[in-house]
């Protein structure tokens, strides 16, 4: 997505279809080509190529997101109903996570959202110790055969990275689990988390709830450190709600892109069966060119992906770092 307007493009938020239209969220500065100001813009498209912008669909108006809304994720919950968990940043500008809903179902544009009177859902705590600074951007949410929600949220404890994982049974009330979902020494802040599975066989897309010897998990982060995003490829221990990653693929060396690319985010497109990938472009410009041209960010072609591109870009890799070939780039354009 081109931006034209005067303005700041920032990551992909809580893209998914609903009404027969693709409904894509990203970071917006109504007021500046810089960062800052931060709402939830809202656009819609039928073929994901073409997109009509709307008003803002998320804005600061509560103390739990009063000095920003920042990145978040959307979840369809039973009888295709719409759900969006954000990050906002409260008036002691600490990072909590909060709910948003559709007010009005039977429109196909879900242009007003109502947030719950109940939030903060997630926030950090005397007793959880979480960083109040290094807590954002919960995933797309999956259901657990026990009935149970779960979504993840990136954090780090000093240079650990990790995805803490919380479960709920209303989607209002949310429990942290004792241990992240899974985390890394050195890897920095995770921002924008996302968590979603594969068919091993095949290039169809599944649901993010679904689970099975039949599927391979993907976990990406964008790396604050690094401002790239990067992901693994194992499965998921449901039992455990731990992440196992293939032997061989424990840190973070695979990339999906080897330009500017970051804070990207999937979703299981229902109508077509894929997995689709959007993602933004952060650009190497300063401020003050920012500033002069009077705009910043662009959102990239969505892309689909399947096993097959992870396993061989996978093994490419490795043997890049035995010296045996160069590292490629592989993608599946979204047709």
């Amino acid at each position: 997505m081109e931006n034209k307007k005067l303005s700041f493009l920032g990551g992909i938020l809580g893209p998914l279809r609903y009404g027969g239209l693709y409904h894509l969220f990203y970071q917006y500065n109504p007021k500046g080509a810089v960062w800052g100001n931060i709402v939830w813009a809202h656009s819609v498209s039928k073929d994901l190529v073409n997109w009509t912008p709307l008003d803002p669909a998320i804005f600061p108006s509560q103390p739990s997101d009063i000095n920003g809304c920042w990145s978040g994720s959307a979840t369809l919950l039973p009888g295709n109903k719409p759900a969006i968990l954000y990050t906002g940043i409260n008036q002691l500008n600490q990072q909590v996570q909060n709910l948003a809903k559709p007010k009005n179902l039977s429109d196909p544009f879900l242009r007003e959202w109502v947030k719950s009177p109940r939030n903060p859902l997630m926030a950090p705590t005397s007793a959880n110790k979480i960083n109040s600074s290094s807590f954002r951007d919960p995933t797309t949410a999956w259901l657990g055969q026990d009935g149970h929600w779960r979504v993840l949220v990136g954090s780090k404890r000093r240079t650990r990275g990790m995805a803490l994982l919380y479960r709920s049974k209303d989607f209002v009330n949310w429990v942290q689990a004792k241990h992240p979902l899974h985390s890394t020494l050195g890897s920095g802040m995770w921002e924008c988390p996302d968590f979603f599975p594969v068919l091993k066989n095949g290039q169809l897309g599944v649901d993010t709830s679904v689970n099975g010897d039949y599927v391979r998990h993907v976990l990406k982060a964008s790396l604050d450190d690094k401002k790239h995003d990067y992901y693994m490829i194992g499965s998921y221990n449901a039992a455990k709600d731990a992440f196992i990653p293939v032997k061989g693929f424990d840190e973070f060396v695979l990339r999906y892109d080897y330009g500017k690319y970051y804070a990207s985010k999937t979703f299981f497109d229902d109508g077509k069966k894929r997995r689709v990938l959007l993602g933004w472009v952060n650009e190497s410009s300063s401020v003050a060119d920012d500033i002069k041209k009077g705009w910043s960010g662009i959102h990239v072609s969505s892309l689909q992906f399947f096993l097959h591109c992870y396993y061989w870009f996978g093994h490419q890799v490795l043997k890049s770092r035995q010296g045996l070939i160069k590292p490629i780039s592989v993608d599946s354009r979204l047709k």
